[in-house]
């Protein structure tokens, strides 16, 4: 069984260079310079040289219990932006100001906060308490104000705790003002596996996966993830009967067994999900988007799950692949894509004559989301459909390239991060170098930058299990010629490396955009030194 880290990282297969290979890692150690503040005066001089339109884009974002409809007369008790899931679409133009409050009215005494993931945007806005802001206290609002330069298909979602995994997420729309592409329509699709308020909660889900798989016996706890809890001999099952006696008699409400995939290099996934939602409708009620034959849309999707890759297809059709997090690549056509957590593709279809399938299959877990594309009459088809495009040829971020006006210039390496990725389920002990998030002092064991360097990350993933590792404020490219991103996939036993300019001075996770990983502690601070 695998766990996923907190916002994506990429398939490798792109680079897998052994450690020996790498360059001399330059980690920060015990005497841990003076960083900069994420409020400080290199932060707010970053902010002034960013274009703005001077336009400004007001909402207001409810943080709040909810019961939505997922459809199918499944109904959920949930957390929710503004009473809906996904929430309410944000949609401005490059250079704009968004200035967006969030009122938290959660129960008890639940903090919350809001990160705009994959936009470089100031520091202080990022939304990571403790380490840029502290988190917005029940019954207090804060406001978010940023300017959002770069065009792209991104969301946002709570830091705190495993709140990614309840309903309060939402898409953010940066349009290009010179918009390149020439198409008829737009799609934004928001992929999520979900149970909250069927089967438990994120917190029982995270509570029960902490206790690892204590009475396993699977080859040993070295401590560098080999003990893994890699099942291949259960098929594809995730019955908690096979769980429970494979586990010694260990409690299984939650924890997923035997889900596998090649495209991940062996374990699938962590956690059983009794649905898995297509913008917030399960398979038996999808979702319908209706057009015309022969138009040209811009299908924009977003995985905002937090242990679930999902393999997308659109039956009867091939897509284009455009851009993924933001950035335009030279475009590929491809029968399927995968995502991982934290990711998002832009694509181009040319509507066909019919009722199609959208797929989305939980990669390795034998389960799918599902909605609709209507241009004419017809019967749908049922909701477990699996159209031969999901076979076809899948594409992974490693085999994109970028395009050529966002190519990262020729420049040195100035310093060199090695980020090993250690843990595993028997403990559940996820970390980065071995030493676990501390979020009482986020400053320790920081990645320390220079604003103006250019910084190789080296992902050396020492587990048994995927992580797509996502890096804020910033972007970065894979290799020398792949694609810019913000999520990648890495794989088991897998290294990629990444490179990308210190431009945005403060202080910036990178972790796991499992959450449950992220949660456990794969994570850390990529840091700007004062």
């Amino acid at each position: 069984m695998n766990s996923i880290n907190r916002r994506a990282v990429l398939l490798a297969g792109l680079a897998t260079a052994g450690a020996g290979a790498l360059a001399a890692c330059t980690n920060s150690t015990s005497t841990t310079p003076a960083l900069v503040s994420p409020s400080g005066s290199a932060v707010a001089a970053a902010e002034k040289k960013r274009a703005g339109t001077g336009r400004q884009h007001k909402t207001t974002l409810t943080a709040a219990p909810a019961v939505i409809d997922l459809g199918g007369g499944i109904r959920a008790k949930t957390w929710t932006f503004n009473g809906r899931t996904p929430g309410k679409e944000v949609r401005l133009s490059a250079g704009d100001t968004l200035a967006a409050e969030l009122a938290n009215q959660l129960p008890g005494r639940t903090t919350t906060s809001i990160h705009w993931h994959g936009i470089t945007l100031r520091n202080d806005m990022d939304g990571v308490p403790p380490a840029t802001q502290t988190a917005v206290r029940a019954g207090s609002t804060f406001t978010y104000r940023f300017i959002a330069d770069t065009p792209g298909t991104y969301f946002f979602h709570p830091h705190v705790g495993v709140q990614l995994d309840r309903g309060l997420y939402a898409p953010l729309i940066v349009e290009d003002p010179r918009e390149p592409l020439a198409y008829d329509d737009e799609w934004v699709i928001v992929l999520d596996d979900w149970v909250d308020g069927v089967t438990g909660t994120p917190d029982e889900v995270f509570a029960e996966l902490r206790q690892g798989m204590g009475g396993m016996d699977t080859g040993g706890d070295s401590g560098s993830g080999m003990e893994g809890h890699d099942m291949h001999d259960m098929g594809n099952t995730s019955s908690e009967a096979s769980a429970s006696a494979s586990s010694g008699g260990m409690s299984s409400r939650f924890m997923l067994m035997g889900a596998t995939s090649a495209l991940l290099g062996g374990d699938a996934g962590d956690v059983k999900y009794p649905h898995h939602l297509v913008n917030g409708r399960v398979p038996a009620a999808p979702g319908v988007y209706t057009g015309k034959p022969g138009q040209k849309v811009r299908l924009r999707i977003i995985n905002a799950g937090s242990d679930t890759a999902y393999r997308v297809a659109l039956g009867g059709h091939r897509m284009t692949i455009t851009h993924t997090d933001g950035f335009p690549v030279q475009h590929q056509q491809t029968d399927a894509l995968l995502i991982g957590m934290g990711e998002r593709y832009d694509v181009l279809v040319t509507l066909g004559d019919g009722v199609f399938p959208l797929v989305a299959l939980a990669e390795g877990k034998n389960a799918n989301g599902l909605a609709l594309v209507r241009t004419a009459a017809g019967r749908a088809p049922t909701a477990t459909v699996r159209p031969k495009e999901l076979n076809g040829t899948i594409l992974t971020a490693s085999q994109l390239r970028v395009a050529d006006d966002v190519r990262l210039k020729s420049a040195t390496t100035d310093v060199t991060h090695q980020v090993k990725l250690t843990g595993g389920m028997m403990h559940y002990n996820w970390a980065i170098n071995g030493q676990p998030f501390d979020m009482a002092d986020p400053d320790a064991n920081a990645l320390v930058v220079e604003e103006g360097q250019r910084v190789r990350l080296d992902f050396v993933n020492d587990t048994t299990m995927w992580h797509p590792m996502h890096l804020h404020g910033h972007t970065y490219q894979l290799g020398g010629s792949g694609p810019r991103k913000d999520t990648a996939i890495v794989l088991p036993k897998k290294t990629l490396s990444v490179f990308f300019d210190a431009d945005n001075p403060g202080q910036w996770m990178l972790h796991c955009h499992n959450a449950y990983h992220g949660e456990a502690g794969m994570m850390t601070n990529v840091a700007y030194q004062a």
